[in-house]
């Protein structure tokens, strides 16, 4: 499970708004630019249901699974590439059909599989962006106090 340290920022009943800090695994991740982290952005706020009753100040830990993200990792970076692959070897076995260039051929149907590939993407977007599974979601409460080894005289 991916877990990240956040403070509440606004709470009802049924939802609250977690104020997170960009960590550093957030600088090593190749998709910082485009989750909506990258630049100045330090902080983000994210939404989850309000299953720990929490109210606005309190510390938190919010997670994400990481099986269904293995599975959006593979689904944006893997199955685009794999199509294209699709896409040129059929290009490369239709052309002696059109008596055309195997390479021209494998190149057209490979980039009309990728483009296919994001079409897919986006379908798929609309049916995960409503599972609960792909949310992020309240861990646990976390305790405010400061170590006693910390605390200054």
């Amino acid at each position: 499970m991916i877990t990240e340290n956040g403070i509440i920022t606004q709470a009802n009943p049924s939802f609250a708004w977690v104020k997170t800090t960009r960590s550093g695994a957030c600088e090593a991740c190749s998709s910082k630019e485009s989750c909506g982290t990258s630049g100045s952005q330090k902080e983000m706020i994210v939404t989850v249901k309000n299953i720990l009753h929490v109210e606005k100040g309190d510390h938190v830990v919010i997670g994400l699974e990481t099986r269904p993200m293995l599975f959006l990792t593979f689904l944006l970076y893997v199955f685009p590439i794999i199509l294209l692959l699709i896409g040129a070897v059929i290009g490369d076995s239709l052309a002696p059909f059109f008596k055309m260039d195997p390479s021209l051929i494998s190149m057209i149907c490979g980039f009309l599989f990728f483009g296919l590939s994001f079409y897919i993407i986006r379908k798929k977007n609309n049916s995960l962006s409503k599972n609960k599974k792909y949310k992020p979601f309240l861990v646990r409460k976390r305790s405010q106090m400061i170590p006693t080894s910390c605390s200054t005289p």
